[in-house]
């Protein structure tokens, strides 16, 4: 059976972040495999199973798909007499020993009578690193409300904090938290790291007032719309007042019910045409997007408990069902569209103000299982499985995320469609993309349902393919992409990121000399890396204002979070707040008289990252943290506006004059502003 897995791509042991080797339980693997539709229920089974891969593999004529570097041949070995071609994607043929070009090719072979065809994706070697040093806010959007939001913070709202950040403060990018479309109805996990889809933004985001059609509004429409307007001012401004919560369901509800009205508006033909090439250019995923969100209208957001007829998005019902609804999709044709203009809108009103970035967008790990994304992929996602982590220092118990992985064999057959399709629609609108647990490209841990994530594994992936996909729509949109490489990480795998110009992730809470495994003492700042992002602290960790203070500690006391008694976390915590202030002084970046917290700030500019993270919730002096991972009812999670360090909400006009972000500012106004060139910094070298 362990020939069997490992065949698969299935781990059969592990090493921990410690540097601690564990082997994967016997009925760990077992149902790992029958997720990968392979039976290893028995000794017998699990042999057949084992020759039968054999067999299949021995008689290919071709894997079943294709990676080489742009620029090279296909470099194929192919039985003696056998003959290939290449269809490229632009037109035309090539040979097997030609240079290809960069692209999703489709190889062709002929052995005799036997005839195979395969994708052949040509990717490029490296894509580039930013030109030039930059740093920018780090915002969850929804948290930044203006007094023009109705209820949490939308796309015209990151507009003006991108004009502002670039223009006055010379912000060179803003990173944003995952815009993806959520479920519709209650939110019972309103995380944005677990959507409903990927591949399409939610017009949740949306500010109604922006879309064009509402200034045409006939009376009786215009009083509809102002009646929800009225009632999402009232929410809002109970929002930043610190009265109640961000309610996105709530903010949803009402701007759905006012979009429907300026739907109805008659578009000109410039429009029209304009909406047209949209639907045209998102072809089938689009139309997959638009049914499933008008079959969840009608019969609840989790597919799984839909007529049976309905569950397969391929079968003769869903078509029907297709046409009784046409309505319905439309109107999520439309609201994907204008998404979609408010999207290039944002990026459009970054660049306009000087930034060399513009925004940074989100991509998750994975989908809600009841969700779009899940009811359209689902041949190329495993069923009973939920992507994780193992136990860590981070969190000792590991994690469990609900979400289905990839299937490494499906997702191959499909030449990796899937995954480029959301990674271009991510990067559209975008001058970097983060990718989420990047390490999910080479490896990821699958948790069979229903147990706890100590009892999972990690399944591989062709991370050639799986990377050589992701540089391939850089290379596309001419993006840069960032890594979120926290956590467990194998061996190799920051090195080849970084050797692919693939960015970092550096969070000063995790730099320490000798890493995880022998950390003694804080990472001087020369001694970080250079091809990342670098930051205090993330939307996962407490901000630094109750890091420094040790509020952290007291929250999570005051939930029985603690895993040892509160005095030793209180201890510990202490000596490592105290630890990075010694360095502070040992650099002589305190005393400060702005505080600790900018003087933390400072430091990071003695690094030699290529990009500067400021949490915006940091900046304000805010002590709340956004989530609070392994919590659900305890905690607000990811429903805090972003406020000061007295809890009171700060809207957006109020942040230019704001005294802590005018000092966190200042800090990169006195350091290397975003013009500044990476080759003329003084850095060491290497990754």
């Amino acid at each position: 059976m362990r020939d069997l897995a490992r065949a698969h791509g299935v781990s059969t042991e592990y090493v921990t972040d410690r540097g601690d080797r564990v082997t994967v339980a016997a009925d760990t693997l077992v149902a790992v495999l029958a997720a990968c539709g392979v039976d290893a229920s028995t000794p017998d089974a699990a042999r057949r199973a084992l020759a039968a891969r054999r067999a299949a593999d021995a008689d290919r004529l071709l894997p079943p798909c294709v990676v080489v570097r742009a620029g090279s041949a296909a470099g194929l070995r192919l039985p003696p007499g056998a003959e290939a071609r290449v269809a490229l994607e632009g037109g035309g043929e090539s040979g097997t020993e030609d240079p290809l070009p960069p692209g999703a090719h489709v190889l062709h072979a002929v052995a005799g009578r036997r005839r195979a065809s395969a994708p052949l994706l040509s990717v490029p070697e490296r894509i580039p690193v930013p030109e030039r040093r930059g740093w920018g806010f780090l915002v969850q959007l929804y948290s930044v409300l203006s007094r023009r939001s109705w209820g949490m913070g939308d796309l015209a709202d990151l507009a003006e904090l991108a004009s502002w950040s670039g223009r006055a403060l010379g912000a060179g990018f803003v990173q944003l938290g995952p815009l993806h479309a959520v479920e519709p109805g209650p939110l019972p996990d309103p995380s944005p790291y677990r959507p409903s889809s990927r591949r399409f933004a939610d017009p949740m985001h949306v500010r109604v007032e922006e879309v064009p059609e509402y200034r045409y509004l006939d009376r009786e429409a215009r009083r509809a719309v102002d009646s929800c307007a009225a009632r999402a001012r009232a929410l809002n401004e109970r929002v930043l007042s610190g009265g109640t919560l961000i309610d996105r369901e709530a903010v949803r509800a009402l701007k759905f019910e006012a979009l429907r009205h300026v739907y109805r508006v008659p578009a000109p033909p410039g429009r029209r045409a304009a909406l047209e090439a949209f639907t045209a250019r998102e072809g089938g995923d689009l139309t997959d997007f638009a049914t499933w969100s008008a079959l969840a209208e009608a019969h609840g957001g989790a597919w799984r408990s839909w007529p049976e007829g309905l569950r397969d998005p391929r079968s003769p019902r869903v078509a029907e069902a297709r046409g009784e609804l046409a309505e319905a999709v439309a109107f999520h044709r439309w609201l994907a569209w204008i998404t979609d203009e408010q999207l290039a809108a944002a990026q459009r009103a970054a660049k306009d103000a000087g930034m060399d970035i513009g925004l940074v967008h989100d991509l998750a790990v994975g989908v809600a299982p009841e969700g779009a994304d899940a009811w359209t992929l689902q041949h190329c996602l495993a069923g009973g499985m939920s992507v994780g982590a193992p136990p860590d220092d981070f969190n000792p118990l590991g994690q469990d995320w609900g979400q289905p992985p990839w299937r490494p064999d499906a997702l191959a057959a499909e030449g990796y469609r899937p995954l480029a399709g959301l990674l271009r629609a991510g990067m559209r609108h975008a001058g970097a993309l983060r990718v989420d647990h990047v390490m999910g490209l080479f490896r990821l841990w699958w948790v069979p349902e229903g147990r706890p994530p100590s009892e999972g594994t990690y399944v591989r992936y062709d991370a050639e393919a799986m990377l050589g996909v992701l540089l391939l729509e850089a290379h596309r949109a001419g993006v840069a992409v960032i890594g979120e490489d926290l956590g467990t990480v194998e061996r190799g795998v920051r090195e080849e990121l970084a050797a692919r110009g693939v960015l970092g992730t550096s969070v000063q809470r995790f730099e320490y000399l000798g890493g995880s495994e022998g950390r003694h003492g804080p990472l001087p700042p020369r001694q970080w890396r250079r091809n990342c992002l670098a930051t205090l602290t993330t939307h996962d960790l407490p901000t630094t204002a109750a890091w420094l203070s040790g509020e952290h500690v007291d929250l999570r006391a005051r939930l029985g979070l603690l895993t040892r008694p509160e005095p030793e976390e209180k201890a510990q915590a202490a000596a490592e707040r105290d630890g990075w202030l010694a360095e502070l002084r040992r650099q002589g970046l305190l005393p400060d008289a702005d505080g600790e917290l900018v003087a933390l700030h400072r430091f990071l500019t003695r690094t030699p990252s290529t990009l500067l993270g400021v949490w915006l919730p940091d900046a304000t002096g805010d002590r709340r943290p956004q989530n609070l991972p392994g919590t659900a009812d305890v905690h607000p999670n990811w429903r805090l506006p972003v406020a000061d360090g007295h809890g009171r909400p700060v809207p957006l006009e109020d942040l230019p004059g704001h005294p802590h972000v005018q000092a966190v500012a200042r800090v990169f106004a006195d350091g290397e502003p975003h013009g500044t060139k990476t080759e003329e910094r003084d850095v060491r070298p290497g990754p």
